[in-house]
């Protein structure tokens, strides 16, 4: 970059992060409609556009500088990159989790009991509770989750949370001659979902690694787009291709369990993945991810998630 430009942004740096909402500066090539066009600017980085109406007059960033151009960039909310398999405190969801006598899954999200408020640790059954119907003796409450989860290290001194609530995942796979009904029952299953309750407050963060601050839920469209933020994979991208629907999935050596009224998505995860949540574009969370293949993605839908785990998903 010439150096003119370097010497303007020496000269307006103490301004620019000066303004309320700006996160950094630098030069480079203003953009438009996500593309280059080749023109030198001062670039002002920012977590997230706002239009110029919600900025007092103080706060605006000025079309130009010195003569020199200004462009502004949403960058997001930007933390040190931590690693997925990794302890991290606090821990943010998209790391590797599990309830002591799993391997690993991923913390999927923070949310917030309906009745108490107090944060929470979600993920799925298989990831906080060892597949378990509630009978079966595989998992108790109480019993402690580790980040990370044992297949990438974790032990005693890792545990994050203990199991506070779930919904059982019953094994069948078919639903009893003739039956049709709108309850999830034995043989049955909407969720494949639980909660851990974090040892303090401190030891959890809400910022999705990867993705950021989850703002609210929305329900699936087929066709839209969905990412995810996952221990294995990382942020990968999917498109919406069915929802309502009932499959047989299989649970290992647990057996195989139908599930009903669920997302079905074009590949975006592998094994380790599970637990993470489906957001759209605007960061609201479509779905609680559980199964998979090569070829195609299950999600459980944030509805039931929320209605069977008696939760929210933003603070009150």
């Amino acid at each position: 970059m010439p150096a003119g430009l370097i010497d303007a942004l020496r000269q307006y740096r103490p301004q620019l992060l000066c303004l309320r909402h700006v996160i950094g500066c630098g030069v480079g090539f203003k953009e438009q409609r996500g593309q280059t066009t080749g023109v030198r600017s001062l670039i002002v980085f920012v977590e997230r556009k706002q239009p110029a109406t919600a900025l007092s007059l103080a706060d605006r960033v000025p079309r130009e500088l010195g003569g020199v151009p200004t462009d502004v960039i949403a960058v997001g909310r930007l933390r040190l990159l931590a690693s997925r398999t990794a302890r991290v405190r606090p821990a943010p969801p998209g790391v590797s989790i599990g309830h002591y006598r799993v391997t690993a899954g991923t913390f999927g999200a923070v949310v917030y009991d309906e009745d108490t408020g107090r944060p929470l640790i979600l993920s799925n059954n298989h990831v906080l509770a060892n597949i378990t119907d509630g009978r079966d003796g595989r998992a108790q409450l109480g019993d402690p989750v580790y980040q990370p989860g044992t297949y990438d290290a974790g032990a005693a001194d890792d545990t994050i949370g203990h199991l506070l609530r779930f919904a059982p995942v019953y094994r069948a796979h078919r639903l009893p001659a003739g039956e049709e009904t709108d309850s999830a029952g034995p043989g049955l299953n909407r969720v494949d979902a639980a909660l851990a309750e974090p040892i303090s407050p401190d030891v959890i963060s809400p910022y999705v690694m990867g993705l950021g601050e989850i703002r609210g839920t929305a329900a699936p469209q087929v066709g839209a787009r969905v990412w995810k933020s996952g221990r294995t994979s990382g942020v990968t991208e999917g498109r919406i291709r069915a929802v309502a629907a009932t499959l047989n999935v299989s649970m290992g050596e647990a057996g195989t369990s139908l599930f009903e009224d669920q997302i079905v998505t074009s590949p975006m995860a592998e094994p380790g993945d599970s637990g993470s949540v489906g957001l759209t574009e605007d960061r609201r969370i479509v779905g609680l991810l559980f199964a998979g293949s090569p070829l195609a993605t299950l999600f459980n839908t944030v509805e039931n998630v929320s209605r069977v785990l008696r939760v929210r998903f933003t603070p009150a």
